[in-house]
């Protein structure tokens, strides 16, 4: 029988990138330029409704490794502004997390200074924080990538 346990943790993460909030910010809601940097190589599935009360799914991993699927719901969208959502992880049937997240976006001149917020309760030691924040910080320097390819 698997023992249960549920971790409670918090992250923020920073990120100034080069290019104005609207392009930012469209990164995120463009379905094509979100799946470039925030699912990375390998089979994978991905749908995004950009929209309050919309969802996006991933259903997919490394090669020859586990399957993960994260299902994320949109509460909260103020176009060049801000993001929030929940979502659930799960590697292969097993649930591992359930995640809120928070994404501000400030102009700093002809820059823009981005600001997330998780917080994520992290089931039976399926998943923890530092692996999250570390899978965050990779889509965020993909995401600088995208956005000015010399950047990485």
């Amino acid at each position: 029988m698997t023992e249960r346990s549920i971790d409670h943790a918090n992250f923020e993460l920073e990120r100034t990138y080069d290019a104005p909030p609207e392009r930012v910010f469209a990164a995120w809601a463009e379905p094509i330029a979100k799946q470039r940097w925030f699912v990375g190589s390998g089979e994978s599935d991905y749908e995004l409704d950009f929209q309050v009360g919309g969802r996006e799914t991933f259903r997919g991993g490394p090669p020859g490794g586990p399957v993960y699927l994260y299902e994320a719901i949109y509460a909260d969208i103020v176009p060049g502004e801000r993001i929030v959502y929940s979502y659930t992880m799960d590697r292969e049937a097993t649930r591992i997390s359930v995640s809120l997240a928070t994404i501000t976006f400030q102009p700093r001149g002809a820059s823009t200074a981005l600001a997330l917020t998780e917080y994520g309760v992290f089931l039976d030691g399926g998943d923890k924080v530092e692996f999250r924040r570390e899978g965050v910080k990779s889509q965020m320097e993909a995401l600088a990538e995208l956005l000015d390819p010399q950047a990485g």
